[in-house]
């Protein structure tokens, strides 16, 4: 074993920031000086941005320089671009060590010292033209965050920057002239290895840049083809190196790879999450030639689609590794995490959560795959996963009922597994019929009976851990957005099951939100009601305040939290995991808090709480939160009626006819093996009668029958004789 000093040495030497030579860091060029700019409605002079151009003929203003924000000290008009250059003087180039530009921009910029590029983002070009239009990226300062970091190579720094007269000039680009904001606000300031003070002080949320090296966790090395941005899409081509030696050794950024080196497809994901500093990644491993490269990575099952999720949302980087875990250990598929950190073209980027893209693959959502020939029979039948999300009319279909509590809304079905451009026209009419008859009998006055109802096409236990889960976390998300279902092929199981979870980041915190539950700061509010109380967008499906209606389920679901509670969801059970992962992240969250320094400032999704300014005082704030949480699902949560057993609730038989009404064809489905289908009038007397191709999903083609009432009478080798009754409207 190491003695103790030697570890406390190692987290030390691995936490802080590293320029040897550099005693401080002061700002040359601060965004309020005043700048010499130039509104890009044609072509500069080519050497605009060198320090012996003649700038006197340019517009002068302080920074920052932009329109539509509200933050700009110079106001301009709506443009494609924006050149702006100031000056500044060097009297001993010798004590500048490093230097580091720190600036906040809307759409896009290209950055340069004496003429040489030092950073850019979001275009390409060299240069790029005056009229050429960047990818879209957000401001950030003017929402409370931090101005992005870019680090420059010191020894271009050594080689750039001269004695007398220098210049840091930067174009800056709009996504289009109709662009509604553009934003330049740069600082620039450098590391000295002198003790007196040349310039002006840096600014109070400045820090100094962290050199990364290594680390007790795995270690993600990414670097994209000539330090191109990454944007938000199309994945662009990087190569990718993953250190994580078996021996527990310290990860050096400079090692071989270990679980992977090789090609990647990279772009930057999320909603919300994708406006944050810190970003976070879609990845896809490649071979050399673009296809899918298949991998094990952190001994997680083959795929080629991974995601790192970025933490600066969550102080704690936990919220959503154990919502994860816990709804893995109730018994469902949930992506499969592992912390990491992330250098990012040479380019420090924070810990990261490692994990699973949600899609069909064997050790994933384990179904049926769905080729474009499954049309038919029990093949179109599943599988198929949809979400709730944010959509578009490309992507989604339009749901035929209006949720419980939001009369007059529509929800949006998000097709996830096929994507909305590889589902054929028959797969999207099949399942978009399943759902709607579902919900008619969701809506319906029998929806609770046990052998007509809702149970018939819903797998009722996922439904109420997923429930269960959204409450423990009283989760914004659980329902309005990232809501994911699957349903399989009937000859498997041919229920829509509820989950895989996903994120969490927003959960388990007291918002500041329109929604007046997320507010609450003693626990309360049940967050499934959130679309008939805040009606949000997108419009969650009612389907769980339906449910909720039904007393079976309602006290099943208290049945299955009481026991959940003597296990996963005790209280020691809870802390010993976060402790263990706080124990875990010590030395790696240094880093990070270095690098987003962002603790004791209310960033992301605001909460109302005060903001711990350490890691142990969002630690011992996150365990609180739990505490208070789960004391008030205690007292609010129906008692236990059985002996506090898994409290589930089993379908021993399930039969579906749908759409209900129909017009041209009707889907029968049953999870036993029907032998016969029968069509009746409603006296019972047989009026003719569809083959069985296959025996757990029959597509009847009604053409010929006239509009009414009818009854199917199916017949299955273990269960008889059973009738449902339709509709030919």
């Amino acid at each position: 074993m190491k003695p103790y000093y030697l570890v406390l040495l190692a987290i030390i030497l691995f936490a802080i920031p590293l320029f040897s030579q550099v005693d401080h860091y002061e700002t040359i060029i601060k965004a309020e000086d005043n700048w010499h700019y130039f509104i890009g409605n044609s072509e500069p002079d080519a050497s605009w941005n060198t320090a012996g151009f003649d700038a006197s003929g340019w517009t002068q203003g302080n920074g920052g320089i932009g329109y539509g924000d509200g933050d700009d000290q110079t106001v301009i008009p709506a443009v494609v671009s924006l050149y702006m250059r100031r000056m500044f003087n060097v009297d001993d180039n010798s004590i500048i060590e490093t230097a580091v530009l720190n600036i906040d921009y809307d759409d896009a910029f290209v950055a340069y010292l004496n003429g040489t590029e030092i950073a850019r983002s979001g275009i390409d070009g060299l240069p790029p033209a005056y009229n050429q239009t960047g990818i879209s990226h957000e401001a950030l300062m003017k929402d409370g965050n931090l101005p992005e970091e870019f680090v420059i190579d010191p020894d271009l720094i050594k080689s750039v920057i001269t004695n007398g007269n220098n210049v840091l000039a930067i174009q800056v680009h709009n996504t289009s002239s109709a662009s509604s904001d553009m934003s330049a606000i740069p600082f620039l300031s450098v590391g000295v290895n002198v003790s007196f003070r040349t310039w002006t002080e840096t600014p109070e949320w400045f820090t100094e840049p962290t050199v990364f090296t290594s680390s007790d966790l795995p270690v993600v090395v990414i670097d994209t083809e000539d330090g191109i941005t990454i944007p938000d899409e199309p994945k662009i081509s990087a190569n990718m190196k993953i250190i994580r030696h078996a021996d527990g050794s310290r990860n050096n950024v400079s090692d071989t790879g270990t679980d992977y080196e090789g090609y990647v497809g990279i772009e930057i994901r999320g909603a919300a999450s994708s406006g944050y500093p810190q970003k976070p990644y879609g990845i896809e491993t490649r071979l050399g030639d673009g296809s899918n490269n298949n991998v094990k990575i952190f001994g997680m099952p083959k795929e080629n689609d991974w995601i790192m999720l970025a933490n600066y949302n969550d102080k704690v980087f936990m919220r959503n590794t154990l919502a994860f875990k816990l709804f893995n250990e109730m018994g469902h598929y949930a992506p499969r995490t592992q912390f990491c950190e992330l250098s990012l073209n040479g380019k420090y980027e924070g810990i990261y959560i490692f994990t699973e893209r949600i899609k069909r693959d064997d050790g994933r959502v384990d179904i049926a795959r769905l080729d474009e020939d499954d049309n038919a029979g029990d093949s179109i039948t599943g599988g198929y996963i949809f979400k709730i999300d944010y959509f578009s009319d490309l992507d989604s279909w339009a749901g035929d009922y209006a949720p419980v509590g939001n009369e007059g809304a529509t929800v949006h079905y998000v097709y996830h597994d096929p994507e909305y451009d590889e589902i054929t026209a028959e797969q999207k009419a099949y399942i978009h019929a399943y759902i709607s008859s579902m919900e008619s009998v969701l809506y319906g006055n029998d929806f609770a009976d046990p052998r007509t109802g809702y149970s018939d096409y819903l797998d009722v236990n996922s439904f109420i851990d997923y429930f269960i889960m959204g409450e423990l976390t009283r989760n914004v998300d659980a329902y309005k957005k990232s809501k994911y279902y699957y349903k399989d092929k009937d000859s498997k199981d041919g229920l829509i099951h509820s989950g895989p979870v996903w994120d969490y980041d927003w959960a388990w915190k007291n918002l500041i939100d329109g929604c007046t539950m997320f507010n609450a700061t003693d626990g309360s509010g049940w967050a499934y009601k959130i679309g008939s109380i805040c009606h949000p967008r997108p419009t969650p499906a009612g389907w769980i305040e339906r449910l909720m209606q039904d007393p079976l389920f309602e006290q099943e679901a208290a049945n299955r939290y009481w026991y959940l509670r003597q296990n996963i969801l005790s209280i020691d059970y809870l802390y010993h995991y976060i402790d263990s992962v706080a124990l875990v992240l010590n030395e790696a969250q240094q880093r990070h808090y270095n690098r987003w320094p962002i603790l004791g400032i209310n960033v992301g999704a605001p909460e109302q709480d005060e903001q711990p300014t350490t890691f142990a005082g969002e630690i011992v704030k996150f365990k609180n939160w739990i505490a208070t949480r789960i004391a008030w699902l205690d007292n609010n949560m129906p008692e236990a009626t059985n002996t506090l057993n898994e409290g589930l609730v089993v379908n021993d038989f399930v039969i579906r006819v749908f759409p209900n009404p129909a017009t041209d064809w009707i889907y029968v489905e049953s999870d036993k093996a029907i032998q016969k289908i029968e069509i009746c009038s409603m006296n019972g007397a047989v009026i003719g009668a569809f083959s069985v191709s296959n025996p757990y999903s029959v597509k009847c083609n009604l053409e010929g029958y006239s509009t009414g009432i009818y009854l199917i009478r199916m017949v299955t080798e273990e269960s008889g004789i059973l009738y449902k009754k339709f509709i030919i409207s």
